[in-house]
């Protein structure tokens, strides 16, 4: 990403704390390439791709406030266009003993030895374990997730000795043809129709589509690698990281 300045690459990429400043975390792990996403600027524009990034970005803090909310107790104002992966999270609470703690949901983290910030989602006792739950609005899980965990769970296995493990759980919703099988998504004001492996009695045409209404789709993931390997990883793209922003860090007295 470009940074017109140093205050706004300071206000951007970090936080500052108890006097300090530390870059985040997801400023950190987006220095990894992302081949989809450059296939997705390539096939909407960059300034179509930005507008839908943003709205995207809106529609995904939505689902974040909601889930909170639910979390602790209380119930939210669900707007109708975030309503399918709200209901699927409610689904998912049914089929899952989960135990969540007001003052660990939105947790602030510094890791003062390696020196970065972030914001956990949530610290929860799923199923009787306790660990960091990230909750993400995308259309698959990716594993660059796993370093944003990683550095998280890094940051607080001292406070926290009994955390044991990372999820993910992804909040989403779509359509289904009747007809083929075929999936329609919308996202950040964009469709996206998605053909199956093997579609039912053939492909249909794009305007013979026969849509279910919008269904809700929760869809959890536990980090399969050991934590003490994404971390490395994660560290590696954080010194990759500084390398690119070398001049900024330096002029912010990082380095």
């Amino acid at each position: 990403m470009f940074y017109s300045n140093v205050d706004e690459f300071r206000d951007s990429a970090g936080h500052v704390i108890d006097g300090q400043w530390y870059p985040r975390v997801t400023k950190i792990v987006d220095i990894k390439s992302k081949p989809a996403l450059y296939r997705f600027y390539s096939a909407v524009g960059w300034e179509n791709g930005e507008k839908i990034k943003e709205q995207s970005a809106s529609e995904g803090t939505l689902v974040h406030a909601a889930v909170e909310k639910i979390l602790v107790g209380q119930e939210p104002d669900i707007a109708d266009s975030i309503r399918p992966a709200v209901d699927a999270f409610r689904r998912f609470l049914s089929e899952h003993r989960l135990e969540a703690y007001p003052e660990l949901i939105e947790k602030r983290i510094v890791h003062p030895d390696f020196r970065y910030s972030g914001t956990v989602d949530a610290l929860v006792n799923l199923d009787g374990r306790f660990g960091i739950l990230d909750i993400k609005t995308s259309k698959a899980i990716y594993r660059d997730y796993d370093l944003q965990t990683a550095a998280y769970f890094d940051a607080l296995k001292d406070a926290y000795p009994n955390l044991s493990t990372r999820w993910i759980l992804r909040l989403d919703q779509m359509a289904t043809c009747l007809n083929c099988g075929s999936t329609r998504r919308f996202k950040g004001g964009r469709e996206k129709i998605s053909s199956p492996p093997r579609p039912r009695n053939g492909l249909c045409k794009k305007e013979e589509h026969v849509w279910s209404d919008t269904q809700g789709i929760a869809e959890l993931k536990e980090a399969s690698s050991p934590v003490i390997s994404d971390f490395d990883a994660f560290l590696a793209a954080k010194r990759l990281w500084e390398w690119e922003h070398e001049f900024l860090l330096r002029r912010l007295g990082y380095l």
